[in-house]
């Protein structure tokens, strides 16, 4: 197929098509992703994206972009407890990998956006993020010759607020990791791919012991439900009751996706955590007494060599394919 387009297509259009066939190949094992109407995909749609999240431009002193805080070589994640906002301002939180985000039912750690296009406003309007106005971004890029080509060619309109979501959520939703070791091993049919210390981590994992798979089940290992792992006695931060206003809801966060989690260190919602030596460890305590802790956290008693085999089979999740695909960088 390739060779055929290599004799009837233009360079340029060649480039396409192989960005094309990468950015839509959905790997085994996972589910087909589904674009909302009127945001159905395109490569010049996913090109608009790509140049909008790599660009300053949409914060307001002109020096964060998306990927300031969401590093393609760290699974989009970054390696601070909590990233630096415009004009220097530290953030509440520390950012999440955006690796699969296209299977979320809904966004931010509490949850309380229901689609990636609408998710884009957040950091847009947080003082401690962009600092920004989706309006005023929309009258910038306005006056940009290259943006308004792009927007036009992508939706048929002037760079405006519609597009400047829609384009970034699609850049988004292209962000697909499914080629780790553990992919290798169990989805491609690859035996050998995983070590024997990361094939009994995994056991250990989904074992009724650990019970780690509670939460972090599925192709993308999480269930998307919201908990307390018993990380602190006392929280700062509300967690998903700052969107719901209940009680029962107080320092409840969204169960993270496990995929790249050797790259995307901080860990834990603050960032309080700073390696996966530090997590396992947290776990096997069973952590701190809180009244909506989850029943499922308790004292794990690991061995050592345990500990070891559960951290191996958390390395076996890293995507190297996906953290050096080039049409994710800049």
């Amino acid at each position: 197929m390739l060779c055929f387009l290599a004799f009837s297509c233009t360079e340029e259009e060649m480039e396409q098509s192989i960005a094309d066939l990468a950015l839509m190949d959905v790997p085994p094992a996972f589910l087909e992703i589904v674009h909302p109407e009127g945001n159905e995909y395109s490569f010049e749609r996913w090109s608009l994206g790509k140049k909008l999240f790599f660009d300053p431009i949409l914060s307001k002193d002109g020096k964060v972009s998306c990927a300031s805080c969401h590093d393609p070589s760290l699974a989009f994640s970054d390696k601070q407890e909590v990233s630096l906002g415009s004009d220097g301002l530290s953030g509440t939180r520390n950012s999440p990998t955006l690796v699969n985000v296209a299977y979320h039912p809904y966004f931010t750690r509490e949850g309380g956006v229901p689609t990636l296009e609408m998710q884009v406003l957040v950091p847009i309007q947080e003082h401690n993020e962009f600092n920004n106005n989706i309006v005023l971004i929309a009258d910038t890029l306005s006056k940009i010759e290259t943006y308004v080509s792009m927007a036009q060619e992508a939706y048929g309109q002037e760079p405006n607020s519609f597009v400047i979501t829609r384009a970034l959520a699609q850049f988004e939703r292209s962000l697909i990791s499914g080629q780790s070791l553990y992919d290798q091993q169990y989805n491609y049919g690859f035996a050998g791919s995983m070590s024997v210390s990361a094939k009994r981590g995994k056991l250990l994992f989904e074992s009724d012991r650990t019970s780690c798979t509670s939460c972090h089940s599925g192709f993308n290992f999480t269930d998307y439900s919201f908990q307390n792992n018993g990380l602190y006695e006392e929280y700062d931060d509300p967690g998903r009751s700052r969107f719901t206003q209940k009680e029962e809801d107080i320092a409840l966060f969204k169960v993270p996706s496990l995929r790249n989690i050797e790259v995307t260190a901080p860990y834990m919602h603050d960032g309080s955590l700073a390696s996966l030596e530090e997590v396992i460890d947290h776990y096997d305590s069973g952590g701190a007494v809180h009244i909506n802790k989850s029943e499922r956290i308790k004292p794990l008693n690991l061995s050592n060599s345990e500990k070891e085999d559960l951290l191996a089979f958390l390395k076996s999740l890293t995507d190297q394919k996906f953290i050096n695909n080039k049409n994710f960088q800049e």
